[in-house]
């Protein structure tokens, strides 16, 4: 009899995920995530034409689809000019058409007017259905893909014949002949390039800008193109491609330096990495049109089989409008839709005496804009807003590709040398680029970040220990008199990597605040690196217990960080939340709540910052001989993790398992939606546990609504 492993054979298993069957159908493709494409672009017969959606459509700890078969059908349609099949389970379908209706023709209703300020007098609402239909060319979705339905677990293409089972295994017949079995489900494997690693964690200057990548989702040997624009020391992600912050985590940038996102378009490219980015820690604000947006939510409303309104709770969303000037982190934004397959915008940013434009996906070339004036696609109003393309920004990213969707690059190439000395273009393959030129192709890389000169504003410092409060949740509620007293009693200091910031046995006589770089905490017993880095704090406990540091903290890098002396920091922390945080979290704090919190099968998807917060509502508690923690039945109000002793689990009277150190009593699900437990946890004999009440879990789930999906799709 074969082992499990041995069941599946004949397959390849893909570099990014998902598997491939060489079959008399030609390649099979078994789950598809996100640029997977670059996976098969290179094979011996190239991209698919059959892909099987696994039952998994959505991975919510890596936070990707497993069914992007958005470029896939891209590429055939366009480039191989055929059909791609799609076989799927009958739940399935309608999800399926409803991610293909955004990514591939737009919203189905579509009111471009909610996008345009009503106060602006000279802006026309364009008719971009209008523009659509002409690039859509009476394509239908039943032209590019046609869906198929597993009946009985049953589905044929072709030749070949697909079954799967109730393990979820893909079985593939010709005739009666079994040549392949492939299993059910994937583990998705982050592929990217990451340039340089910096050797110390990067500080964001006043205005850069950091290149994600600079190729498009068709390009297997370059990063899917994406930017982050550092203003005023903040990080804006634009349009992030997948794997953005494992990018950033390599690169040596801190994910928490980015607390933005402007999203221009749905096309997989474009939006892949919004929703991890969404999932990590705290929330994040997503700028965009609300035609955008809603555009967005219904699609991954689609793949994660989650309502939009569920979706809304994850991020702060700021809507944009046409015609009306945003500011964003002192930068002033105007945005303007450009021309493409479904609605897109561009935006002009303004920042002291810079001057930026970013195209975002949009032909730009003005024969195109000609053609369609003359065919009355656009209104001479439109025209000369394509027109007026801001040239004169000191600053130009624009984006080049394959017409008609994209602008060609030898019209880019053909514009006054003084324009092209000062345009960076992205989203177009370096083969592709012109050796005889003035532009400039877009490298990726934080050591290849562009830095561009700007005056320093007179509120710099201020800003930044600003910054540093607003990143601390339990102070983004103060009152500005709060603030301004903060601004008086900081003081900013450098330490070179190595130095002991605090040494073990010395009195607490300040708090300190990371701006930028590492420390570590080298307490007495840790079982694992206990590693701070920016908006992260330390030195606290010393001070609200007036006893001696209890462990040496280093600088792993140079670190610049805000310290607070102790008597100035007891004032101001009084009778503030924080206070009340920080005692409690004075009483818990030690070696053994970290290492529980970090070896916790529980909170593995939790950040240094997110163990602190958690560590505050650890809650001591020791009981001695037999009794009940939790009983079956009974609504959850707290759970419990294991120190000391032995917790026996039953359910419905019979034994089902029997938890140590480290182990969780209860389920956090079932306590965040005060449900009753599923099972009964009893102790025979003395027992030490940490609890988490649930008044208190809802006040951190509020603020990292992300980690909160995360455990409830995989605990």
């Amino acid at each position: 009899m074969r082992s499990k492993k041995e069941q599946h054979f004949n397959y390849i298993s893909l570099p990014r995920g998902g598997y491939l069957a060489d079959t008399e159908a030609g390649y099979i493709q078994f789950g598809a995530p996100p640029e997977t494409i670059k996976d098969t672009m290179t094979m011996e017969k190239g991209v698919p034409r059959v892909y099987v959606v696994m039952e998994k459509m959505f991975d919510w700890a890596k936070g990707i689809s497993l069914a992007e078969i958005e470029f896939p059908l891209y590429y055939n349609y366009f480039i191989k000019k055929t059909k791609t099949h799609v076989l799927c389970r009958k739940n399935q379908v309608k999800r399926l058409k409803a991610v293909l209706q955004e990514a591939l023709f737009g919203p189905k209703n579509l009111d471009l007017s909610i996008d345009y300020d009503s106060d602006c007098s000279v802006c026309k609402v364009p008719d971009i259905r209008k523009e659509m239909n002409y690039f859509r060319a009476g394509m239908k979705l039943s032209d590019v893909v046609g869906i198929h339905v597993f009946e009985d677990k049953k589905c044929s293409i072709d030749e070949a014949t697909i079954t799967y089972d109730e393990s979820g295994t893909f079985k593939i017949f010709h005739g009666k002949k079994l040549v392949s079995a492939v299993p059910g489900s994937f583990a998705y494997k982050p592929s990217y390039s990451i340039g340089e690693r910096l050797p110390e964690p990067y500080n964001p200057p006043l205005f850069s800008i950091t290149c994600l990548g600079p190729s498009h989702g068709f390009d297997p040997t370059q990063n899917t193109s994406g930017y982050i624009i550092w203003l005023n020391h903040h990080g804006i992600m634009i349009d992030p491609p997948v794997n953005s912050t494992e990018w950033l985590r390599d690169s040596n940038v801190n994910p928490k330096l980015i607390d933005g996102i402007i999203l221009t378009h749905c096309h997989a490219d474009h939006d892949a990495g919004t929703f991890q980015k969404i999932l990590e820690e705290g929330k994040i604000t997503i700028f965009s049109t609300e035609t955008v947006m809603m555009s967005f939510l219904r699609k991954y409303a689609a793949l994660s089989d989650m309502p939009v309104s569920n979706l809304m709770k994850l991020f702060i969303f700021h809507p944009l409008r046409i015609g009306k000037s945003e500011f964003i982190h002192g930068g002033k934004f105007q945005m303007f839709y450009s021309l493409h397959s479904i609605p897109t915008f561009g935006f002009k940013m303004d920042f002291q005496d810079q001057t930026f434009v970013y195209s975002s996906d949009h032909n730009n070339d003005p024969a195109v804009h000609k053609k369609l004036l003359d065919e009355r696609v656009i209104t001479p109003e439109r025209y000369k807003e394509f027109r007026d393309f801001p040239w004169d920004s000191k600053v130009i990213y624009h984006e080049s590709g394959v017409p008609p969707l994209h602008t060609p690059i030898a019209y880019l190439n053909s514009l006054p040398k003084e324009i092209q000395k000062k345009t960076v273009v992205y989203h177009i393959a370096a083969k592709d680029f012109p050796k005889e030129t003035s532009l400039t192709l877009a490298t990726f890389g934080i050591e290849k970040t562009l830095v561009f000169p700007t005056t320093t504003p007179y509120y710099d410092k201020a800003y930044q220990v600003l910054n540093v409060l607003n990143h601390l949740d339990f102070f983004r509620d103060m009152e500005i008199t709060k603030a301004q007293s903060f601004l008086t009693i900081v003081q900013e200091e450098h330490f070179k990597k190595g130095e002991c910031i605090i040494r073990k046995g010395t009195a607490g006589d300040k708090f300190y605040v990371i701006l930028s770089g590492n420390v570590s905490v080298a307490g007495e017993g840790l079982e694992t690196r206990k590693i701070y880095g920016t908006y992260e704090y330390f030195g606290e406990v010393a001070i609200i217990t007036g006893q001696e540091r209890q462990a040496d903290v280093v600088a792993e890098t140079d670190v610049i960080a805000y310290s607070v002396g102790r008597d100035e920091f007891l004032d101001f922390i009084e009778g503030t939340e924080f206070q009340q945080t920080l005692v409690r979290l004075a009483k818990v704090r030690s070696s053994d709540s970290w290492n529980l919190l970090s070896a916790s099968s529980l909170f593995r998807y939790c950040s240094s910052y997110q163990k602190t917060w958690l560590e505050s509502i650890l809650v001591p508690v020791q009981k001695t001989g037999k009794g009940v923690l939790v009983r079956e039945g009974e609504r959850l109000e707290c759970i419990y993790i294991v120190r000391k002793g032995v917790v026996y689990r039953s359910r419905g009277g019979e034994s089902t398992g029997t938890l140590r150190r480290g182990d969780y009593v209860g389920n956090l699900t079932r306590m965040y939606r005060r449900a009753e437990a599923l099972c009964t946890y009893t102790h025979n004999g003395p027992v030490s546990l940490y609890a988490i009440n649930r008044g208190d879990f809802l006040k951190f789930a509020e603020k990292n609504p992300g980690l909160l999906m995360k455990y409830f799709y995989t605990e």
